[in-house]
């Protein structure tokens, strides 16, 4: 197996993660990693050993979820939304918490979705967000800013109550089956 292939099948675990939290359906998670994958290994020749091969994956899901959202609004098509349960691994009395955040996370536009899953649920960097998304590391910002103040109404959570940065590395996203 080569270099680039072993990267890449270390990332896989974080690519899923994010596909499932960003689409809320296992199924078509996977379906994006999959397409993720298939991509990357494609357009291999055009990755850059010396830059960060998360920031590539994470833009290349992210080109291709905006194309299937595009997509789906061409042609009208609708899509029934699995229900997904965020579970914490280490304390089992915030779960409840926890299912409200995940509700509150999915009330957020779309913009504001990705930036806060990037930074609060991968742990990306501003500047690698910003990269990612193809925005000004200020959009990131402010999109991460305007997320917040919206999760605290929506949560009704005061001030204090908040972190800085929203702590879902706890957290494990998995489906739940009806």
């Amino acid at each position: 197996m080569s270099d680039f292939c072993s990267l890449l099948e270390a990332e896989i675990p974080r690519l899923r993660r994010y596909a499932r939290a960003l689409l809320r359906d296992a199924s078509r998670a996977d379906d994006l990693v999959q397409d993720t994958l298939v991509r990357a290994l494609a357009k291999q020749h055009l990755w850059q050993s010396d830059s960060n091969l998360r920031a590539w994956l994470f833009t290349i899901m992210h080109n291709l979820h905006v194309n299937v959202v595009r997509q789906s609004f061409r042609d009208g098509a609708m899509v029934d939304i699995e229900d997904v349960t965020l579970i914490a691994t280490t304390d089992p009395t915030a779960s409840c918490q926890l299912r409200e955040l995940e509700n509150a996370i999915a009330r957020l536009p779309d913009e504001q979705q990705e930036v806060v899953l990037l930074i609060g649920l991968e742990g990306i960097r501003y500047d690698q967000a910003a990269a990612i998304l193809r925005v000004p590391i200020g959009t990131v910002r402010s999109r991460l800013s305007r997320a917040r103040g919206s999760l605290r109404k929506l949560l009704e959570w005061d001030e204090e109550a908040i972190p800085p940065a929203i702590p879902l590395e706890r957290v494990a996203v998995s489906a739940a089956v009806a």
